[in-house]
């Protein structure tokens, strides 16, 4: 058996206290530089990399074997420490190298599909397929470590509060609300399926009326969604909740967790308490219910200002109910040309806006499409409402409540990134409180939980539960950063007869209530104590801090945007066996997609196995 000498250091940490001290080193070759009489090699692990010298005084035998090594070979190398005649101020190891006296080749490779290092033009679905390639690049090894970093941080922080550890079912009872289950047939029970879970909701919940009055969890969670780039059909939640507890203490834990995270991983000192922004103040100075706070340029309402317009877009909008509003970009006047801002209005029509206004404020003087309609009273209100010192753009969407907040809170985000107004490198939290306790889903042509069913409502939004439900609010609050929602959480229904009456407000009947939530009912009626909790996103958390734009960035083994699994090949067909022992019949004629999804599925691996088919010879 090969006995392996233990590793003095990981590559990167070989700084210049190691200096005249003989190492033992284990990692990947990089690159081999032979300038013929002299061998330089880079040897990287997880932690970065560190030069390797071979000389004509280190012998034939090891120039020998240096001379043969390639990219990704697996090398031990034994050797002194001694300082670089030309330093590296861009290597953290940059000011020593290794004179190396041993050099043991412990696997060769085969030259890589591409180069394992960052910044690379490779595909994502190449990149995927060789994953443990990917993997190996620096800035991937450092998002994947950031990530372990908060799972210690959120650990260590749980344990010394007093939480206590649980871990909840993975196969469960389909919930058929908000995105689709991810279904697994039993054997057993042929024709019924357990779903895996979407959040531990309900389970957590239970645990509070057993008694552990403070709960939390790493926990996995799956959802069957359309994917983006920070969405993934499998991802995981930190999650908690505690009894006899209010908003203000939830939030208290929250704001705790966020502050050992950020000191630990980051080494930031993140100012608590956290500022408070209602939903209402989010949406109209915002546009969203996930407000970015790093910057300005605030959603203005502009109603009162051209409501008496002779400009009828705006003064008609207003008369049927709509608003104006609008945002000012400083010194967009330059920045934008009319071609540009045409652009911007065909991609707002996405949101049903009939269209973008303008105008261009320079020099004291008011230009563009619509200054025309502009009466001296309407510069002078728009001229101090915006605070306008001159060069800026001003840009108007009149229209219904919800299509301004939608096109604005995009336009904001746009003209903020072309304008490069977003500061690098901060990480801006808010809290967003008093959310409405239902939404309309355009999707589901019906109204649905802005949360869960689960949210207690207001003490205004209980008795509004039995005559005009959709005008309450929740006691629920988002926790938001650098306008991407972090996590949510709610005080939650401790009682049968709140339960039920929002059950009937979201279109339950009694039975259909019962048949999906009956446990959940039964258990409120044994004595179930005042709860809340919240859980938070740990995968775009990680996203967020590693400032990436893809989750997939921060996973190990991801799916890609089509939810398949290109290394593995999964999801795959099925043996017919195995799906006899489900009693599952999968017809090709159901649905030709299906059919020409596994097909190339099947294709993949097939030429993936044809390249190992001397292995069958």
């Amino acid at each position: 058996m090969e006995q392996m000498e233990k590793r003095t250091d990981y590559c990167g940490n070989i700084t210049a206290e190691y200096i005249g001290k003989n190492v033992n080193l284990y990692g990947w070759v990089q690159r081999v530089r032979n300038l013929g009489n002299l061998l330089f090699i880079d040897l990287r692990d997880r932690e970065g990399l560190v030069q390797v010298v071979v000389n004509h005084d280190s012998g034939e035998k090891l120039m020998s074997i240096a001379s043969s090594l390639g990219n990704e070979y697996v090398i031990q190398v034994k050797g002194n420490v001694v300082k670089r005649s030309d330093v590296n101020p861009e290597m953290k190891t940059g000011e020593v190298e290794v004179d190396a006296t041993e050099i043991v080749v412990l696997n060769a490779a085969q030259n890589p599909p591409f180069e394992i290092k960052d910044n690379i033009e490779v595909s994502e679905q190449t990149r995927l397929k060789y994953r443990y390639l990917d993997l190996r690049r620096p800035s991937l090894q450092k998002a994947i470590i950031l990530r372990s970093k908060i799972l210690r941080a959120t650990h260590e922080y749980f344990d010394e509060q007093g939480f206590i550890n649980i871990e909840t079912p993975i196969m469960g009872k389909s919930s058929p609300e908000g995105a689709r289950d991810y279904l697994v047939p039993s054997r057993i029970y042929p024709g019924s399926f357990y779903a895996l879970p979407q959040s531990p909701q309900l389970f957590k919940q239970l645990l509070m009326g057993a008694g552990f009055d403070k709960y939390y969890q790493l926990a996995r969670c799956f959802r069957d969604e359309d994917l983006r780039g920070d969405r993934q059909p499998e991802f995981t939640q930190i999650d908690m909740e505690t009894s006899f507890t209010d908003e203000q203490q939830v939030q208290d834990y929250t704001e705790g967790l966020l502050k050992k995270i950020m000191k630990d991983v980051m080494e930031i000192d993140l100012p608590t308490p956290i500022p408070r922004i209602s939903w209402d103040d989010a949406m109209n100075k915002y546009g969203t219910d996930k407000p970015d706070t790093r910057y300005e340029m605030l959603i203005h309402d502009l109603s009162s200002i051209f409501k008496d317009s002779a400009f009828k877009v705006f003064s008609g909008a207003i008369a049927n109910g709509g608003f104006v509003k609008g945002i000012a970009v400083k010194d967009g006047a330059a920045e934008y040309s009319r071609k540009k801002i045409e652009k911007k209005q065909e991609y707002i029509k996405r949101y049903h806006a009939k269209g973008l206004a303008w105008v261009k404020y320079e020099d004291d003087e008011f230009s563009g499409p619509i200054a025309r309609f502009l009466t001296d009273e309407n510069k002078t209100a728009l001229k101090q409402e915006f605070k306008l010192g001159g060069g800026e753009l001003v840009v108007f969407v009149a229209d219904k409540w919800k299509v301004c907040c939608d096109s604005l809170d995009h336009l904001r985000r746009e003209f903020a990134a072309e304008t490069g107004i977003i500061p690098k490198h901060v990480f801006d939290f808010v809290w967003v409180v008093d959310w409405p306790l239902f939404e309309y889903d355009e999707g589901f042509g019906r109204w649905i939980a802005a949360h869960h069913p689960f949210t207690m409502p207001d003490d205004e939004g209980i008795k509004l539960l039995d005559t005009d439900p959709h005008k309450a609010h929740a006691r629920s609050y988002d926790i938001v950063m650098n306008g991407d929602e972090m996590g949510g959480g709610s005080i939650r229904i401790h009682k049968r007869s709140i339960q039920e009456k929002m059950f009937k407000a979201l279109g339950f009947t009694k039975k259909r209530a019962y048949e999906q939530f009956g446990y959940l009912l039964d258990a409120l009626d044994m004595g179930f104590p005042p709860h809340a909790g919240l859980a938070i996103g740990l995968d775009r958390f990680a996203m967020m801090l590693a400032e990436k734009d893809n989750i997939r960035d921060v996973l190990a083994f991801p799916k890609n945007a089509s939810a398949s699994e290109p290394m593995m090949h999964a999801p795959a067909p099925v043996s017919d066996q195995q799906l006899a022992d489900l009693g599952i019949l999968v017809e090709d004629q159901y649905h030709e997609s299906v059919k020409k999804a596994n097909e190339r599925l099947e294709a993949e691996a097939q030429e993936d196995a044809a390249k190992n088919a001397t292995w069958d010879e």
